[in-house]
């Protein structure tokens, strides 16, 4: 039997639509297959489905994943401080100084990503967890379905992501990986170690490659 066309009913439309307009740093093309994928792991878990990305910056690819998960009555986790990576600081390339917090002096963008998915009406959809990805991952007992790591691209925050969430993917789950670029030119070196150590592991076979997305598949148990 053919599998419908996720992206042909309105209400979908009108959210990948919303999506490409959000503040971000995913093109649309790797939005639209995040979406794909997880609207791909939630039809096959049902409304019991869990996903959970690791990063929400100011709500862009939570609208992707948060679209997929509504299809399907499912929830997404979208944990994250808010307060940024380092690459996102003061001095680096992407920082953005309309994002600093006027009474802190810290980068804020938790009214960015609440604004996003209030306009998205995804509220009862997108739980935002607001906390360091680490300390959340090591009180987590839930099975997760998706995974999709965009956390901080440093060694320690994106090794601790993957160490701390990975184990939590249900067998025959996905784990998605953003910011893949095998060539150091294009990008940083975590991310895409992280998809390659995945690999070896035995662990992970991978499923699909859009720009910098990888999305894969667990094949054993945790």
């Amino acid at each position: 039997m053919r599998t419908p066309d996720p992206t042909s009913d309105p209400r979908t439309t009108s959210l990948l639509a919303l999506a490409r307009t959000v503040r971000g740093f995913m093109p649309d093309d790797e939005g639209l297959a995040l979406f794909k994928a997880a609207d791909a792991a939630a039809r096959a878990a049902g409304a019991s489905a869990v996903l959970l990305e690791v990063g929400s910056w100011c709500g862009k690819s939570a609208t992707y994943l948060g679209a997929a998960a509504e299809r399907h009555g499912a929830v997404l986790f979208s944990v994250d401080h808010h307060h940024g990576s380092e690459e996102n600081q003061a001095g680096w390339d992407y920082f953005e100084a309309d994002l600093v917090d006027p009474v802190d002096g810290r980068l804020n963008t938790l009214p960015h990503f609440q604004r996003a998915l209030a306009q998205a009406h995804l509220e009862e959809t997108v739980v935002g967890v607001l906390g360091h990805s680490v300390t959340v991952a090591r009180h987590w007992g839930t099975p997760i379905d998706f995974l999709f790591i965009d956390g901080g691209h440093g060694d320690e925050p994106a090794w601790a992501d993957y160490h701390g969430w990975t184990p939590h993917v249900k067998p025959r789950g996905t784990l998605a990986i953003h910011d893949v670029f095998e060539d150091p030119a294009d990008g940083g070196r975590p991310p895409y170690d992280l998809y390659c150590h995945a690999l070896s592991s035995g662990r992970f076979t991978e499923v699909s490659a859009t720009g910098s997305l990888r999305v894969l598949e667990r094949t054993e148990a945790p």
